[in-house]
């Protein structure tokens, strides 16, 4: 049995707190995105420090909120294109690029990678509808608003990127008319289960790595591989030769590395360049 990016199986984090969580690992995975951005600021001119490229993101926010990119793309779709950040590094010189070429007069690649396409939007209603059908029954949630609001916007002080947007994604659950189940305590002795192995990145913002320790704890026997200082979501089958080393020793021969064992990162990506012309900074304030 293999468990990839888990969510944290304690009873009382499923499913309000776990969410809770979640908001505040996509922070730090958010910073990593502007960090690497700022270090390519030859390539994209969104700054030199983490936060100089967030009040570039921003200005490109104003702008959007007083003029949709293309008629499609305003604050609301910049986010959600940018959350995906924080799922997978992969898209990090993509997004780069698009905020760096709108900021310089260039809204095209924007618009492709953050328009709303009808086809995928169906797709996301119905993945949304088995996403809140499994949340929503699977654990009690606060019912009452002001709960939501408290500890939502003592979260948003210091993790401001997703946190609302997880209240609005989740909220549905507060005002769910079906049963309310009580989550399973999921635990195993030593020699309950066969060799089990559950593989995390350190900064996954998805499933934060704290969910793989409780995880590990639980399951008496199991062996956790960590990808140190990453944080895409999902790493089986990745770009990690490392881990899918121990990943294929346990599926083909059965073997685990012991208790713990962990793996170097995967590269970060490489800058993908952005036309000449002015640097996202010299494109001035939002207007």
């Amino acid at each position: 049995m293999v468990f990839d990016s888990a969510v944290n199986p304690d009873p009382e984090r499923i499913w309000y707190r776990n969410n809770l969580d979640q908001s505040a690992a996509f922070e730090d995975r958010w910073t990593d995105f502007k960090t690497w951005a700022a270090r390519h600021d030859d390539v994209y001119g969104l700054g030199g420090t983490a936060r100089e490229v967030q009040h570039a993101y921003e200005r490109a926010a104003a702008r959007l909120a007083e003029d949709p990119a293309g008629g499609k793309v305003g604050p609301a779709q910049l986010q959600a294109a940018f959350l995906r950040t924080g799922y997978y590094d992969d898209y990090w010189p993509y997004r780069a690029h698009a905020l760096s070429a709108y900021l310089k007069g260039d809204p095209a690649p924007l618009v492709e990678q953050a328009q709303d396409w009808p086809q995928a939007a169906a797709e996301a209603e119905n993945t949304r509808a088995v996403y809140l059908a499994v949340e929503c029954n699977d654990a009690p949630w606060p019912v009452r608003w002001a709960v939501w609001d408290r500890d939502n916007t003592r979260l948003a002080r210091r993790a401001p990127f997703e946190t609302w947007g997880n209240v609005w994604t989740n909220l549905p659950c507060a005002f769910w008319k079906g049963p309310r189940q009580r989550p399973l305590d999921v635990r195993a002795g030593n020699g309950e289960l066969p060799p089990t192995l559950i593989l995390a990145a350190e900064r996954d913002a998805a499933t934060p790595y704290d969910g793989a320790l409780e995880l590990h704890r639980r399951l008496a026997g199991s062996t956790l591989v960590t990808e140190r200082d990453a944080g895409s979501h999902g790493v089986a089958g990745g770009s990690n030769a490392c881990v899918n080393a121990h990943l294929e020793a346990y599926l083909l021969d059965g073997r685990v590395p012991g208790r713990r064992a962990s793996c170097a990162p995967h590269p970060a990506p490489e800058p993908k360049p952005v036309a000449a012309g002015r640097t996202a900074a010299e494109a001035g304030p939002a207007v």
